[in-house]
């Protein structure tokens, strides 16, 4: 047999096992077994309290005093909010193990990613243990990155009468998805498979809500030992936390938001453990220190109120949006598409200044509109986008488009800056965390897992993954929105929008300090000169406005990185270029490789943006 015949003969295998796959998998759990899952599950649940007090035991809080003072002082027409803008990742995940300490009625948990890690096992275990003492805990979780070990969303089907996890657009109804399945989830039901639910909400006793970019895993926190991500969240008390819960309650309800018992590994997995299954154990933790130290300095008031509860903003107004779980059903419907249409909103009243931060800058086709009206209206408008550099995304293949579509981006009038995966704010972390990867065996696994670029030195890398924005230094949105296609169109997004200029002005100056020199290079065009130069914008024109084979490799812009001795210039300036030296299109990548799928990317990738 040829070599032609075998290898036809291997892809005609392999379609007929995916389509025997999707048609096996395809079918949900039949309503009897679902039933007969879901009442071995209850019968095994635990139905002890530890607690018989009215406030479920819940350890003292000074943001009780907060969620008192603003429901006093708010009117219908005047509402009072507190916030804390989150920046450190530990602090956050320190503030919502103390919170859901601190619950006496509900917690409720909705998240993109929930890991099998130290992180992960903490905010599990903490939600069990509430549930335990007589809180009623309610969690979703998006099923493609979420908790894909059968037996513990088994042991977690039974945890405890008070504890349910319910999973958000399951593939073929099972929690976990291998790679064939992955593969015949995109052939089969690919409009479908590619929405997922991106928002991330904790709500405390319906009253103390947080939002923003970050999954339950290690890298959001600052745990992980080979990369990190720069990510944001915020912490709101007040009347839009009524809004919160409203969201929560609608994908909650939602037909997509599937039971545990009604997932069909999970409920072949409960009906095999029985109703003599070992019960939900707190995990070992991997680095059990460092998870010790936190959890004390949770317990700890005074260090809750001078950390957190006394630097908190009195704001005034506060909205919470989130879009409806059937967005990508109806996705010009108001109500579906609520926080796109808000935020493009927002951008077309700006007046002096917007300042966007996203980890992927590939805007959809409604921004460019937005933001290219704005340039012909209002010249003078500065927008400033701080973004990730090659060097510090985990998605170089979105990379790769955003950096096909440099030129145009400038040519809106955007200031780009790129987020370098060593910032000079960090050099503590790296040094910190740079001997725990050594000791855990190097960092090649992990920049194999996730796709990220090797660099030219060793240590913890940073990425940014904070979505945020300022607009004219009084309004500040923080939320889970990547202001490109997918967030506009297919993932359901949530977030913060508060009108201030005291959290406005923090907010700035935190996206600035990712944004300064020793954060970010630069991102500018090359200078033009000779015939060359001139002709080779013109090909690079006409190459980026190819669907496929863009494969001119002089681009437009570059990046750059100050001088010893300048002060900071935008590329607008005379003097930039006498102060900003060329450093390249991939500054500190050191795999030539990585380069040359980056550029395949950018030739042969345009038709990607919604999928990525």
């Amino acid at each position: 047999m040829s070599a032609h015949r075998r290898a036809c003969g291997i892809a005609a295998r392999l379609v007929l096992a995916l389509a025997a796959l999707t048609t096996l998998s395809g079918c949900a759990v039949d309503r009897l077994h679902a039933r007969r899952a879901a009442a071995t599950a209850a019968a095994a649940q635990d139905r002890t309290l530890e607690c018989s007090a009215v406030d479920a035991c819940a350890i003292a809080s000074p943001y009780a005093d907060l969620v008192g003072q603003a429901q006093r002082d708010s009117r219908a027409q005047a509402p009072v909010h507190y916030v804390n803008l989150l920046d450190r990742g530990e602090d956050s995940l320190l503030l919502r193990i103390h919170l859901v300490r601190s619950a006496r009625k509900s917690i409720d948990v909705q998240t993109f990613i929930f890991a099998e890690d130290d992180a992960g096992y903490l905010m599990l275990d903490e939600l069990v243990k509430a549930a335990r003492r007589g809180v009623k805990v309610r969690v979703i979780v998006d099923q493609l990155f979420s908790l894909d070990d059968v037996e513990l969303l088994a042991q977690l089907a039974r945890a405890h009468v008070n504890f349910e996890l319910r999973v958000y657009n399951p593939t073929f109804h099972k929690a976990r998805t291998p790679p064939l399945e992955f593969a015949a989830g995109i052939l089969c039901c690919f409009f479908q498979f590619n929405q997922r639910m991106h928002n991330k909400l904790l709500l405390i006793d319906g009253a103390i809500g947080i939002a923003g970019g970050r999954n339950y895993e290690n890298r959001y926190f600052d745990w992980d030992d080979d990369f990190d991500y720069r990510d944001r969240d915020v912490l709101v008390i007040g009347p839009a936390t009524e809004s919160m819960r409203t969201s929560f309650e609608q994908f909650w309800r939602h037909p997509r938001s599937v039971a545990l018992s009604r997932l069909r590994d999970v409920s072949a997995r409960i009906l095999a453990d029985g109703v003599d299954a070992p019960a939900y154990a707190v995990h070992a933790y991997r680095n059990a220190q460092r998870v010790a130290t936190l959890s004390r300095l949770a317990d700890d008031p005074e260090y809750i109120r001078s950390h957190f509860a006394a630097p908190s903003l009195r704001v005034g107004a506060a909205e919470y949006f989130s879009d409806a779980p059937d967005k990508p059903v109806a996705p010009d419907q108001p109500r579906d598409n609520q926080l796109s249409n808000h935020i493009i909103e927002l951008l077309r009243g700006a007046q002096s200044q917007i300042i966007l931060q996203t980890p992927y800058l590939v805007l959809s086709r409604k921004a460019r509109q937005v933001f290219a009206g704005l340039h012909r209206q209002r010249p003078q408008l500065r927008v400033m986008v701080s973004t990730n550099s090659l060097a510090a995304t985990d998605a170089f293949y979105v990379y790769a488009l955003s950096y096909k579509y440099k030129k145009r981006d400038l040519k809106l009038g955007f200031e780009i800056h790129e987020f370098k995966p060593f910032p000079d704010e960090a050099a503590d972390l790296v040094a910190n965390y740079a001997e725990l990867g050594e000791n855990d065996g190097g960092t090649g696994a992990r920049y194999r897992k996730y796709g990220q670029a090797p660099l030219s030195r060793h240590g913890v890398r940073l990425g940014l993954h904070a979505k945020s924005i300022v607009i004219d230094d009084a309004t500040a949105l923080i939320g889970s929105h990547n202001f490109d296609p997918r967030s506009d169109y297919y993932n359901t997004e949530s977030g913060f929008i508060i009108h201030d200029h005291a959290f406005a002005d923090a907010l700035r100056a935190s996206i600035l300090r990712d944004s300064a020199p020793g954060s970010a290079w630069t991102v500018a065009r090359r200078p033009r000169s000779g015939v060359f130069s001139r002709l080779s914008n013109s090909i690079s024109d006409f190459s980026t406005a190819l669907p496929i084979f863009d494969l001119w490799p002089f681009r437009y812009a570059t990046s750059y990185q100050i001088k010893p001795g300048c002060s900071p210039l935008p590329p607008s300036d005379p003097r930039f270029y006498d102060c900003y030296e060329d450093v390249g299109d991939f500054p500190e990548v050191n795999l030539p490789l990585k380069t040359i799928y980056t550029r395949i990317v950018t030739a042969f990738g345009a038709g990607l943006h919604s999928i990525l």
